[in-house]
């Protein structure tokens, strides 16, 4: 049975020697990444919540929350003042076609209908335009692109 588990000093060296396969490598920023932008989203007053997605007690994968805006996002998109967002999301190459990526994706929203930063209207994400697998992925849970961008990465969101 999938879990999320926060990423703490137990576990982050598990998580940083996840990764997905060589061409997703374009779609997806490496977990070491994610989690410095966790922590200096938070010392810049923001909220970020890295999970390690684990397969009992395997970690398979790594996804992150955010809420909100930070200090230091200066050109953040405007659907994301005041709402959630799922920020990165990975399934390590050894478990990828398994089902984990639908079942974490499930496990991310249902965190985020605990509303852990309060009350919001949506949950967006933005993934790049050649990554299908992401885009029907993303869709088959509600998520609509708006035609906006986060930079080239293509933005969907879902009412809550």
């Amino acid at each position: 049975m999938l879990k999320l588990e926060k990423v703490n000093g137990k576990n982050v060296w598990d998580i940083l020697k996840l990764s997905v396969s060589e061409e997703q490598k374009a779609f997806v920023a490496g977990n070491d990444i994610s989690i410095i932008e966790a922590y200096t989203a938070i010392t810049e007053n923001g909220n970020a919540f890295p999970f390690g997605i684990y397969e009992e007690d395997t970690p398979v994968g790594f996804l992150m929350i955010g809420f909100d805006t930070d200090a230091y996002w200066d050109e953040a998109p405007s659907i994301a003042k005041g709402n959630y967002n799922l920020w990165r999301l990975m399934i390590d190459r050894n478990y990828q076609n398994k089902g984990y990526g639908k079942e974490a994706v499930g496990l991310a929203l249902k965190f985020i209908r605990t509303f852990p930063c309060g009350k919001a209207e949506y949950c967006w994400l933005s993934y790049e335009p050649e990554n299908q697998v992401a885009g029907r992925l993303y869709r088959s849970f509600g998520f609509v692109e708006t035609g906006e961008k986060d930079a080239d990465e293509l933005i969907a969101v879902l009412k809550l």
